[in-house]
């Protein structure tokens, strides 16, 4: 049987253990803080309800013993890859908690790889419901000039990708970017991007790797203003991509590529409109991505519109299916296939299990990638 890289993200506000987050979440344990406690609503006179609750509680997701159980519960249904979402504030990290304490100290870690996707946007308060009507605010800029850019490499160097379970693509550590105008505009602009991503690739190099596999999570193609391009009219993500080098791209949630407000099954049929235009676009592996869903409702206090219908494991398992049928077309490319996520509760895209589905999520990888 043919062996897949489940690439499952992972969304590590799920612990009371970093005390920054409390500006968030006071209540100490995290963004469960939001998902224990869901807001009435009303929709044209009609009340809105959100409530699911996880089978395994409101664990925390920093614990070893926590970690192992759910590095178990992934791998016996097909998940092998965890995607961190990877954060630094304010000149140090932020949120390493779930991913230092939890799975790098995990016995079974050996069982699957992880890698890390550098969530690089700037910090709102959207993570704080009691303000989450606010957007605009910015608690921490995401963005980094050239100096802390290469802090941030030499730490990622020594700190994760030396881990014998780090994801490598022909010996070559794989990095994401989260934030494309972020990395370009901290950094100065295309050409001071390039000689950062040199730089990484050097330092990579000179620590023994083959090299260093940059990742974009690309959103939809945009048009950008920056500096390095002689166009008054902006440029477009497929040309950012390619001046930067990057080596693959993926995504990492339908909501920012297509209209989520309708049947999933719908969805998925426009999703895959997208793979086509993207392949066409970018000549660069593209590495096919499956969203759960998408319900952000639990982190405001009045209603947000935009909400995934009939989701349901099933549908759930036929977009896995059409991932599992691109992989195999591209046989000269890893495959590698990315799923948002394992546990985004307060956005509804999640595979843990929950009191609405059970295992359903989980049983729809198991059953198009390990059964099938």
């Amino acid at each position: 049987m043919k062996k897949y890289d489940i690439a499952a993200y992972i969304w590590p506000s799920y612990t009371g253990d970093e005390k920054r987050a409390r500006i968030f979440w006071p209540g100490g344990i995290g963004e469960w803080q939001t998902v224990q406690n869901p807001s009435k609503k009303y929709v044209n006179g009609e009340q809105y309800s959100w409530s699911r609750k996880p089978v395994w509680g409101y664990v925390n997701e920093a614990d070893r013993y926590v970690m192992e159980m759910q590095i178990e519960a992934a791998t016996d249904h097909g998940v092998n890859v965890f995607i961190y979402d990877w954060y630094w504030y304010d000149r140090r990290p932020f949120l390493e908690n779930c991913l230092n304490d939890g799975f790098l100290k995990a016995k079974n870690n050996n069982k699957m790889k992880f890698y890390l996707m550098w969530a690089n946007h700037d910090a709102t308060y959207l993570w704080d419901k009691r303000n989450s009507g606010d957007n605009g605010s910015v608690v921490w800029k995401g963005s980094v000039d050239n100096r802390e850019f290469m802090i941030i490499t030499k730490r990622v160097i020594e700190k994760y990708f030396k881990h014998p379970s780090y994801y490598h693509i022909d010996g070559k550590p794989v990095f994401m970017i989260y934030d494309l105008d972020n990395l370009v505009k901290g950094l100065g602009g295309i050409e001071a991007a390039v000689s950062a991503f040199e730089g990484f690739r050097k330092e990579c190099v000179k620590s023994g790797f083959e090299g260093l596999h940059i990742q974009l999570a690309k959103w939809g193609e945009q048009i950008h203003n920056f500096s390095g391009f002689d166009s008054a009219a902006g440029v477009s993500t497929s040309e950012i991509f390619k001046a930067l080098g990057f080596d693959s791209l993926t995504n990492y949630q339908f909501a920012h590529f297509v209209d989520i407000d309708r049947d999933y099954r719908e969805i998925t049929e426009d999703v895959l409109k997208e793979w086509e235009l993207t392949e066409r676009l970018y000549k660069k592996p593209y590495f096919p991505h499956i969203s759960v869903g998408w319900d952000n409702n639990p982190r405001f206090i009045e209603f947000k519109p935009g909400i995934v219908k009939n989701n349901t494991p099933a549908a759930f398992a036929e977009a896995l299916a059409h991932a599992k049928k691109y992989a195999d077309s591209h046989p000269d490319q890893p495959p590698l296939i990315t799923i948002n996520s394992w546990n985004e509760w307060t956005e509804t895209s999640y595979l843990m299990p929950d009191d609405l589905y059970g295992y359903g999520y989980l049983e729809a990888v198991k059953k198009v990638f390990l059964e099938s």
